[in-house]
């Protein structure tokens, strides 16, 4: 993670995380702000352990009943007897990640363009974490901000992928290919299948929702356009399998 990156003091933005494996990661996530712990009787231990391995003071812990919790919490949310209220991540500027990719040989990032559903972004920069993609790149006002679905979804690895919000998608793939990218575009319809492409090299993989795709400008801003190899029978994939089969694909 970079260095000396500035934070919110709002508390208006904080964040509630659940579920084991999202709230223990961001105590173990020294670039983390965290307000509250929340856990239950059966769970406190843990957390006042954790946060004792990570010198966070103990008295962050909050105990409170099972019902209390889900109070905090939408209905659907699988909690475990983890919540913890944080601050958001701070996202990543364009320069900085080309800064990170500029001693790199080999290195990739995704880009989605209209994908908005949380869960399937957080499913998503798993996928990211285990192929070890550079970072994940969305544009502001179309991409959802950081949630506790989303977290939940991605397992905990959040804490692991440095993102970039942007304002426009086509002015930051030009920035990509000054930076020395090649860029490539993931369509349906496209002639050259993905198992074609000479891997190697700085990439940055766009993708688009599972319905809509990519954008017409986004699309005509790419380097070329590849496609999965998928059966005839099915029209098309979710947008986070796809994802995990492109990201193992350009890892190879």
């Amino acid at each position: 993670m970079a260095k000396n990156r500035s934070f919110s003091s709002d508390n208006s933005s904080a964040v509630i995380l659940y579920g084991r494996h999202p709230v223990t990661a961001a105590i173990l996530n020294p670039h983390r702000q965290i307000l509250t712990l929340f856990a239950t009787k059966e769970t406190a231990e843990e957390l006042q352990n954790l946060c004792q391995q990570t010198k966070r003071p103990r008295e962050l812990v909050k105990i409170i009943d099972k019902k209390e919790l889900e109070r905090l919490l939408s209905p659907e949310a699988v909690h475990q007897g983890f919540a913890a209220k944080v601050h958001p991540l701070p996202t990543y500027s364009l320069e900085e990640i080309c800064d990170m990719a500029q001693s790199k040989t080999n290195c990739h990032v995704l880009i989605l363009d209209q994908v908005t559903d949380p869960q399937n972004i957080g499913a998503i920069i798993r996928s990211c974490v285990a192929f070890d993609t550079l970072a994940l790149i969305v544009q502001d006002k179309n991409s959802p901000t950081e949630s506790g679905a989303m977290a939940k979804a991605s397992a905990g690895m959040i804490e692991h992928l440095p993102v970039c919000r942007v304002t426009n998608l086509s002015r930051a793939i030009a920035q990509l290919k000054d930076a020395g990218f090649w860029t490539i575009g993931m369509d349906g319809y496209a002639k050259t299948t993905i198992s074609e492409l000479k891997k190697g090299g700085k990439n940055a993989i766009i993708m688009g929702s599972e319905g809509k795709g990519m954008r017409r400008l986004v699309e005509e801003s790419c380097d070329i356009t590849v496609r999965l190899p998928i059966s005839k029978k099915v029209e098309s994939l979710n947008v986070s399998t796809a994802a995990a089969i492109v990201l193992y694909e350009m890892n190879k």
